[in-house]
């Protein structure tokens, strides 16, 4: 447990990339291999399952410490984050845990089946037992909340570096629904388990956005564009009879889409598809707002499954009669996955829609000039998509997020005026300040509450802001104040559609602050009407 938290503290205690990297190797050269798996698994956000909920921890905190519930809470929304407030408040030790990581965790693990007097117990006893940084990781492990600037691709990074492996194949290997209580560091790194293999997905390739001119990637005759799909990024694996839905963030969503399974019947094993998971409906592709009815389902009804079904709409075919393809170039794995697709849509031609296999090809284009693209690209919205993927003909499928062969070319956002109504402290290098923002849109002379909105902003606007909120506080609600309306924001946004969750009536998506409009008073702010008038 000491060396994770002295490895915890390095990365923690700087902004360096190669300093990182450095530690982390370090690390994996020397760490035990049980230390070395768990550290991969919290690192990935595969943490064990959280044994005590957060309120018991709080209360055992404040008995052991004296500190009244309602200064820890007051506390917290100055620190920002539980696991550090909790390692703050008490008793100071100055001893040393000579416990492993792994041994902590197995016991952290044992906790699930132990009654609240024994978790008690033994948090209390790990307490007083910590220093100061071992207590503070040790609560990161319980709470969950290891957000501490290494990226998975980071790490892969450093593995790569320890072990002599190449990162690629490593990114690949750390893919799937493994835990730290189901493989060991051996079968993980090293190994090749052929039953783990089936069902585990590769690593995503992503595009970075277009910077500066469309122009600069030269000569276009090199591209090919389609539209960039508004859903959930997926690969969907058929082996050995069996299929496989994961999305882009490592989750296994297979049974949330029963309508896949009828790929089994018609895709052959050994078939990888890159794709979108859309809602669509009568020949028409639907909101992403009613994508979101199903996302957060474990179970999903008869009704929902006719109100909004799924296809995959398929970019990119990344294993083929179990090949991988991801070397070949782009064009020639488009080749078999349009074939794919055709002859799987023509054997099904003269059947009900309801009874066809629900899977799309989102379609490639080439254009003459890059005035043409654009002009594609202005009929983005009416078409439902983010805008256009553009890719180079002769591109391989990479692993992560990388520039020269992908690039995403989005719409113009939307946008609106609208002024400041509530404000909440931010987190982490920010939770002293008010930096987590409400806004509100004119409706009958009244601010009627449509988005929130945390970046945008310069670190000296923050705080001029935060100087403003603490001196107009009209009310409070724990960490949350209502300000004198006055100051209005730009406010820039992805996507909008009806919804009956919100109380304008309106949802929007990855809304976030453009500018800070000095030059507005808060009359001129735009209406909930106007924000109506932008649904497609």
């Amino acid at each position: 447990m000491k060396q994770f938290a002295e490895l915890i503290r390095t990365i923690d205690g700087t902004n360096k990339t190669n300093l990182k990297v450095a530690a982390l190797t370090e690390y994996f050269k020397t760490a035990n291999d049980e230390d070395k798996l768990w550290t991969i698994a919290i690192l990935s956000h595969r943490r064990p399952k959280r044994p005590v909920n957060t309120t018991l921890m709080r209360e055992w905190a404040t008995q052991i410490s004296g500190v009244p519930m309602w200064l820890f809470e007051e506390s917290y929304h100055i620190v920002g984050d539980l696991a550090e407030t909790i390692a703050l408040i008490l008793p100071t030790a100055n001893e040393s845990s000579d416990k492993s990581l792994s041994q902590i965790i197995s016991e952290i693990i044992a906790l699930r089946s132990k009654g609240d007097l024994e978790k008690k117990e033994y948090l209390q006893k790990n307490w007083l037992q910590l220093n100061y940084y071992e207590r503070f990781v040790f609560n990161k492990i319980l709470t969950g909340g290891f957000r501490i600037g290494v990226s998975q691709k980071l790490m892969t990074r450093a593995l790569a570096n320890a072990t002599g492996i190449d990162k690629d194949v490593l990114a690949h290997k750390l893919m799937g629904n493994w835990t730290g209580e189901n493989t060991s560091f051996q079968e993980l790194v090293y190994e090749d388990n052929e039953v783990a293999r089936r069902g585990k997905p590769y690593p995503f390739y992503l595009a970075y956005a277009i910077e500066g001119e469309i122009s600069d990637l030269n000569n276009i005759n090199q591209w090919s564009a389609e539209h960039k799909w508004d859903g959930i990024r997926s690969q969907t694996i058929i082996r050995s009879n069996e299929i496989f839905v994961w999305s882009r963030g490592e989750e296994l969503v297979t049974d949330k889409y029963p309508e896949f399974q009828k790929f089994l019947d018609v895709i052959p094993n050994g078939t990888v598809i890159d794709g979108e998971i859309l809602p669509f409906k009568d020949g028409e592709i639907m909101n992403f707002n009613d994508l979101q009815t199903r996302i957060g389902r474990k179970t999903v009804g008869k009704k929902l499954l006719q109100d909004v079904p799924v296809v995959i709409v398929a970019y990119d075919l990344l294993e083929w009669q179990g090949k991988d393809l991801r070397e070949q170039p782009f064009e020639k794995r488009r080749a078999v996955l349009d074939q794919l697709v055709l002859n799987l849509h023509k054997k099904e031609e003269a059947l009900p829609q309801k009874e066809k296999t629900p899977l799309l090809l989102s379609e490639t284009m080439t254009f003459n000039s890059w005035e043409e693209m654009a002009a594609e690209r202005a009929l983005a919205r009416e078409k439902r998509s983010e805008g256009l993927m553009i890719k180079r003909k002769d591109s391989p499928y990479l692993v992560g997020r990388k520039k020269g062969d992908w690039w995403k070319w989005k719409t113009d956002p939307f946008s609106v005026d609208a002024v400041l109504t509530y404000a909440m402290r931010g987190h982490g290098r920010r939770a002293n300040l008010f930096t987590d923002y409400t806004f509100g849109l004119w409706q009958d002379g009244e601010l009627v509450t449509f988005a929130k909105a945390y970046s945008g902003l310069t670190d000296a606007e923050f705080r001029k802001i935060d100087a403003w909120i603490k001196k107009n506080t009209l009310e409070r609600f724990g960490p949350v104040r209502s300000v004198t309306p006055h100051h209005v924001f730009e406010i820039a946004f992805e996507g909008i559609a009806p919804s009956k969750r919100h109380k304008s009536g309106i949802a929007t998506r990855f809304p976030r602050i453009v500018r800070w409009r000095t030059d507005k008073p808060m009359e001129e702010a735009n209406t909930l009407d106007d924000l109506k008038a932008l649904i497609p």
